[in-house]
């Protein structure tokens, strides 16, 4: 779907994938979810730890919400690769229809 020097985004039969330049200390691997507070819930349930950043305001779970009102939160693999979580506003709007 995408691809620039920071990622590729997939379509992955019919869910986002976005794969991140492997950097240390950044995102290598995201997922799109239409519910990131829900998603989240579930992975705290099975003790996942959300990351929080300094400099970025993060709400209880690690969610930051960008200016264009995407949703982010991030976690890290057993090998301490950082993966996240995507919320896009129109997938919000399309659950409350």
């Amino acid at each position: 779907m995408e691809e620039n020097p920071f990622a590729c985004v997939f379509d992955a039969n019919g869910t986002m994938l976005g794969v991140e330049a492997p950097q240390p200390g950044y995102t290598v691997l995201g997922w799109r979810v239409a519910g990131i507070r829900e998603t989240i819930a579930l992975l705290e349930s099975r003790r996942v730890v959300f990351v929080r950043y300094d400099g970025l305001e993060q709400d209880d779970h690690g969610v930051w919400v960008t200016p264009s009102g995407d949703r982010i939160a991030w976690f890290t693999d057993p090998d301490g690769n950082v993966l996240s979580l995507t919320e896009f506003p129109e997938l919000r709007a399309a659950r409350h229809c």
